[in-house]
């Protein structure tokens, strides 16, 4: 098991980082990430003014994977997510959907017990531990960390936790996968313009996968398969997590182009991730039980 802490960070997903680690293909590796504010919040009433906003999203990274070479596929299992401390969030003009309707920043911390984000006296929050930021390095300019893409990044996608295995692409030369922005609880959406942020402690199983064609980002788990995507629009990011989609069905079953797009009408739920970030990102979920074998062997 390799660590390494969360002093290790990017702000940008960059084919020219420089590793914070080198591993071998197959290893489990356990990683510190910060909040999406790089815990800079400390209390509820801190000055706002005082958030240094480029040091928002840091990822813990780069991670280079030997085997690793451009065309491959990386498949992340995610073992384990440990939240460390309280959460945070935060919301004000100009922040998430409805920012024009508000006046003044807030700030509020949460406790976490017993599996529970306590709200407020009357109201508590199942936890949805998951993965805000995770991507590899782009193969051309560098993308920043809180940007959605191709490659990962921020999709703010509540699926991406503990025992899913999350299938990304390798641009460059070791993958340089970084990730962050972990979340005690996050609807989809992220209306406010965060989650409920934490520090965090994961662990995770990195194996590279060669010769397949399968569409990435996409994900697997126990109940379900998904693709990703992220673009300017919703419209365009429904597009590309629909056609992808339908391309896994396509490739892996008997299931004819128009079949499979029928299947999806009937039985697949298109669903928002984020809206909050400079790309949107959707998702395609389709259950196992549609599946004759699983795509991803």
């Amino acid at each position: 098991m390799h660590p390494t802490t969360k002093q290790h960070v990017i702000y940008a997903m960059d084919k020219n980082a420089e590793p914070s680690m080198t591993v071998d293909n197959g290893a489990v590796v356990t990683i510190e990430t910060y909040d999406c504010f790089e815990n800079q919040i400390k209390s509820e009433h801190q000055p706002f003014h005082r958030l240094d906003w480029n040091r928002v999203n840091p990822a813990t990274g780069p991670i280079f994977i030997k085997d690793a070479e451009p065309g491959d596929i990386l498949a992340v299992t995610i073992e384990k997510i440990q939240l460390i401390g309280d959460a945070t969030m935060l919301t004000g003009p100009n922040l998430g959907v409805l920012g024009d309707d508000l006046t003044e920043n807030t700030i509020r911390q949460f406790p976490i017990v017993n599996d529970q984000l306590i709200f407020s006296k009357e109201i508590t929050v199942p936890l949805n531990k998951m993965i805000g930021v995770i991507g590899t390095a782009p193969a051309g300019k560098p993308i920043s960390c809180g940007t959605p893409d191709a490659h990962g990044g921020n999709m703010d996608c509540k699926e991406i936790t503990e025992g899913v295995t999350l299938f990304l692409p390798i641009n460059v030369s070791g993958a340089l996968l970084a990730l962050g922005d972990v979340h005690a609880a996050m609807a989809d959406g992220e209306v406010s313009v965060s989650g409920a942020e934490i520090a965090s402690q994961i662990t995770m199983r990195l194996q590279v996968v060669k010769n397949k064609n399968w569409p990435t980002p996409s994900l697997i788990n126990d109940e379900k398969i998904i693709t990703i995507a992220s673009a300017p629009t919703l419209d365009d990011a429904s597009l590309i997590a629909t056609k992808n989609m339908v391309q896994l069905l396509t490739d892996a079953t008997k299931a004819t182009q128009a079949e499979a797009i029928m299947l999806l009408s009937l039985a697949g739920d298109l669903r928002i991730c984020q809206v909050v970030d400079p790309n949107k990102t959707v998702r395609m979920e389709l259950p196992l039980q549609y599946w004759s074998e699983n795509p991803f062997l």
